[in-house]
């Protein structure tokens, strides 16, 4: 990943009463009570559980990757327009996809700017990261500005929006705390498929929990499940090798 990839955040970053941005362990953390929030959260695609799905994780059969067309051979660029602490993101540039990360709580985006950083600097994950890149933007109101700035080609267009959480972990239940606490619910939901649907050239797919309905808006034309999740995919036209 290349500077150039990355736009300077805000100096003054605004986050909740409680909560630091500081570096712990050598990694860029958001940092509060550990009651309240759980151990400091950081982006780490070189080791734990990244690494662990990166070697382990099923390739090209995982659900998301079936979902952004990974499955049958094609390898499309794909925008991850709700990065999060991208995640689902690294899982598909490991397996060869482009992807331009796009996250709009800025004290996240910093934590997926260092991240990626220090995964281009490592040996097994540096060809991954070069696959990456980031931007820091509201990609419900900007996502074709977005897309544009980073002159990314936009195939496939993945979202997940926050949706009431769906696991049972106390841990989990915890970071989905501190995400609300940053960027509360995606009220804009419809709005962000409305965008995706217009930059997408080939689908754009969306994650929901199960037993969920649709985000609000035209019906999706195909829908893969999971176990406690599901992808609705939204197609323009097929992908090709």
């Amino acid at each position: 990943m290349s500077d150039s990839t990355w736009r300077t955040l805000p100096e003054a970053l605004v986050l909740p009463a409680g909560l630091t941005l500081a570096q712990h362990e050598g990694q860029l953390a958001l940092v509060g009570s550990e009651q309240q929030y759980g151990k400091p959260l950081s982006v780490d695609f070189v080791a734990g559980k990244a690494a662990h799905r990166r070697q382990f994780g099923g390739g090209r059969g995982q659900l998301v990757a079936k979902a952004c067309g990974l499955a049958k051979g094609a390898t499309p660029s794909i925008v991850d327009a709700t990065a999060g602490l991208g995640r689902d993101a690294f899982v598909l540039a490991s397996l060869g996809a482009k992807v331009l990360l796009i996250e709009r709580v800025a004290a996240i985006a910093a934590l997926l700017n260092d991240g990626l950083s220090r995964a281009a600097q490592a040996e097994e994950t540096a060809a991954i990261a070069a696959r990456m890149q980031l931007r820091h933007g509201d990609a419900a109101n900007a996502l074709a500005e977005l897309v544009a700035d980073a002159q990314f080609a936009p195939q496939v267009i993945h979202l997940d929006p926050m949706f009431p959480h769906r696991e049972k972990s106390a841990l989990v239940k915890k970071e989905m705390r501190l995400f609300r606490e940053l960027a509360g619910d995606d009220n804009d939901a419809p709005r962000l498929l409305e965008a995706a649907l217009d930059v997408a050239t080939h689908r754009v797919v969306v994650k929901r929990p199960r037993k969920a309905p649709p985000i609000a808006g035209p019906a999706p034309q195909h829908t893969l499940e999971g176990k406690t999740s599901r992808y609705d995919l939204y197609v323009h036209r097929s992908l090709t090798r």
